[in-house]
């Protein structure tokens, strides 16, 4: 499919063209997926090759690799992580509806040591993200084999590609498929992506307490007044996420439509286990540049000239805890 035309040699990016999907799935209809009954049987060894053993029981689920064993299987740490030996042995951030992957792409090397998992609905979508991932990583590999390749300037590199947004559409897919001539921290071995339907099996992924992160990035706005109760964010939903993140960790939204905008603010306004982030504290934030302009739905709004609405939530204490 998307190597059609293409010589066979080396590592090959996929091509959007091959995966198009319209964009409305039905959650609420019954679907084939694969999901662990509790978080603790969820084998993420097929995610993360570099992190995690396969499990060699039923009984045993994961293993993480151990920074003084299997060291050619893990990933080499680059100039973003001086000093860190410590190996992630859980997903820490996650994307909802991660769409094509952009977000993922552009976090990976700014946060080369926590790993991090899309979690989208559309098959075509996720078999995309996948094959870029497993060819972005087969090009780190080949790189790290020759002594005269160079590490990626990661602010750099961000920076280039949001003053790439001013492009014509057309060149949409050259501008965001990640490092494929340099090396990038954590060699893009630190992100993967599912196929799930996140508003009912989140909680079989992640313990109580476990992410520090998720981003909901441009969702279906759902338009029609009947549609409402399939939106990302509601009441039932904001519970879960309050569960499965930590104290302190933040919520990430953004979308182009102010209704949206303004449903979202208010139910996450309304609960009690998230605080509004002022604007003045996000300006430190090394994610902000990534969730507002490396999506692609993102790219699209900025070319059309299009506003973008964003607001971040901590997750605050439970007085009932």
């Amino acid at each position: 499919m998307a190597g059609e035309g293409q010589d066979t040699g080396g590592p090959k990016l996929p091509q959007k063209r091959y995966f198009r999907q319209r964009a409305h799935v039905n959650v609420f209809n019954d679907m084939i997926f694969e999901y662990p009954e509790r978080p603790s049987q969820q084998d993420w060894s097929k995610y993360y090759p570099a992190y995690f053993r396969p499990p060699t029981s039923s009984k045993e689920t994961k293993r993480p690799l151990s920074p003084s064993s299997d060291s050619e299987q893990q990933p080499k740490r680059g100039p973003a992580s001086p000093g860190s030996d410590q190996q992630p042995t859980r997903v820490e951030f996650a994307d909802i509806g991660c769409g094509y992957g952009g977000l993922l792409v552009a976090l990976s090397p700014l946060f080369p040591n926590t790993l991090m998992v899309g979690m989208e609905i559309r098959t075509k979508l996720v078999n995309y993200l996948q094959q870029r991932i497993e060819a972005l990583r087969e090009f780190q590999h080949e790189l790290k084999k020759s002594p005269a390749a160079e590490w990626v300037d990661v602010q750099a590199k961000l920076d280039k590609e949001i003053a790439d947004l001013s492009k014509p559409l057309e060149t949409e897919e050259s501008l965001d498929n990640g490092e494929t001539d340099r090396l990038v921290p954590g060699h893009y071995e630190n992100i993967s992506a599912m196929r799930i339907n996140c508003q009912k099996y989140l909680p079989n992924f992640f313990e109580k307490g476990q992410l520090t992160k998720i981003f909901v990035l441009f969702a279906d706005p759902h338009f029609k007044r009947r549609k409402h109760k399939a939106r990302i964010i509601t009441s039932t939903l904001l519970a879960e996420y309050a569960y499965v993140m930590r104290v302190g960790g933040i919520f990430y939204m953004i979308t182009d439509v102010k209704d949206l905008y303004d449903w979202n603010v208010k139910h996450l306004d309304d609960f009690p286990l998230f605080e509004r982030i002022p604007d003045e504290e996000l300006e430190h934030d090394p994610a902000i540049p990534c969730v507002v302009h490396s999506t692609e739905e993102g790219k699209k709004v900025a070319r059309n000239k299009g506003k973008k609405y964003l607001a971040c939530y901590r997750r605050i204490e439970d007085p009932a805890d």
